[in-house]
């Protein structure tokens, strides 16, 4: 079961993350990531079911015919299983469940559920997962107070709501769908990892209860501002690629902070991080920054990313001199890269690093 979790979260990273390197999960910050071409056929897998849920037609008559709901009953349930993975069982209709007395993880990935129904009964459900169906809602969840994971990610939801009886829950993944705002999430004080990457989200906001949040997933939306994130003080983890920010701000009260990923954006200057000096990676590729600069504190850093940028000075680097444990540094695609010495420039004024881009070093 984390196993798949891990896969459906390597796929939402990959999302974020256009260009890059095998990154990282938790969401994507522990397992390498999965190739482009299973994301694009995810992806287009997913649309199609988007296109039929519309009712949208198919003048060109290339759509894959649509598949059939199974009957439950023809679906055998163990019930003294603690752990049921009915994942790609063509699923249509969420019912007979109320046989598993001592579940503790139902997995109803890849299936063709529209409605989140029939589950009251399972009281020891510790992790549910609903990973790409054709949800619309989040609803019928109340009396599943013991619930610790929740996934229902690559589905049609448009609202953050019918989660606010579930104070256990440890991690929220709600990854590609069609949400617009962050709300009614008050009550969670227990999350720890929150996932919200590919959505619709502008800002920001209704986050201040979240006191034990490590992880923030907020990738691929459309976000102009980094604010409101002074209440979570055991932040870790803090993903924000590919959004519309122009400006490193906000962090100061994130002193906790190990990894930050700000990658395609439109950031011009690095600046904003002086409170943050417990950072060992730091995620600033695809943006609009000319200087390495107001990071020579940064001692901690062990991976530093900034290609696609507009680099041009050598002696930039002198900033990143203090980070003794620096292993890492992507630079490609900057200017000084047409320098012919390039390899050899960051191996001599950056003597710790053992990888240089995609490419390790070799001595």
């Amino acid at each position: 079961m984390a196993a798949e979790r891990g896969a459906g979260q390597q796929l939402s990273q990959e999302m974020m993350e256009v260009d890059r390197r095998v990154e990282s999960e938790e969401s994507g910050d522990e397992e390498g990531k999965k190739q482009s071409s299973n994301i694009v056929a995810d992806l287009s897998e997913h649309s199609l079911k988007d296109g039929e849920e519309r009712g949208e037609e198919d003048p060109e008559g290339i759509r894959p015919r649509q598949e059939l709901p199974v009957d439950m009953e023809t679906i055998n349930l163990d019930r003294d299983a603690e752990d049921v993975d009915l994942n790609h069982y063509r699923i249509g209709k969420m019912e007979g469940f109320e046989v598993l007395k001592k579940v503790k993880t139902l997995c109803l990935r890849q299936n063709l559920i529209k409605c989140i129904e029939n589950l009251e009964e399972l009281r020891s459900l510790r992790e549910l997962d609903l990973y790409d169906n054709q949800i619309k809602k989040i609803e019928n969840l109340d009396t599943l107070t013991e619930l610790e994971i929740l996934d229902i990610s690559f589905n049609l939801l448009r609202n953050i709501e019918g989660v606010d009886k579930l104070t256990q829950l440890k991690k929220l993944f709600l990854v590609n769908n069609k949400i617009s705002k962050i709300e009614n999430l008050s009550s969670l004080h227990q999350l720890e990892m929150l996932e919200l990457g590919s959505n619709r989200i502008r800002a920001i906001e209704n986050i201040d209860t979240l006191t034990s949040l490590e992880s923030l997933f907020l990738g691929k939306n459309k976000i102009t501002k980094l604010q409101n994130l002074d209440a979570l003080s055991n932040l870790r983890v803090l993903s924000m690629q590919s959004n519309r920010l122009t400006k490193i701000e906000g962090l100061q009260s994130l002193a906790n902070l190990r990894e930050l990923y700000l990658s395609h954006n439109g950031i011009e200057v690095i600046e904003g991080l002086e409170n943050n000096n417990k950072l060992t990676m730091l995620d600033i590729a695809a943006n609009r920054i000319k200087k390495i600069e107001n990071i020579s504190h940064l001692t901690e850093l062990q991976e530093f990313w900034m290609n696609d940028n507009l680099l041009e000075s050598w002696s930039d680097l002198d900033e990143l001199k203090g980070a003794k444990s620096l292993e890492t540094v992507y630079l490609e695609r900057n200017p000084l890269q047409k320098d012919p010495q390039y390899r050899r420039k960051v191996m001599l004024a950056l003597p710790s690093v053992r990888q240089i881009d995609a490419t390790f070093v070799r001595f």
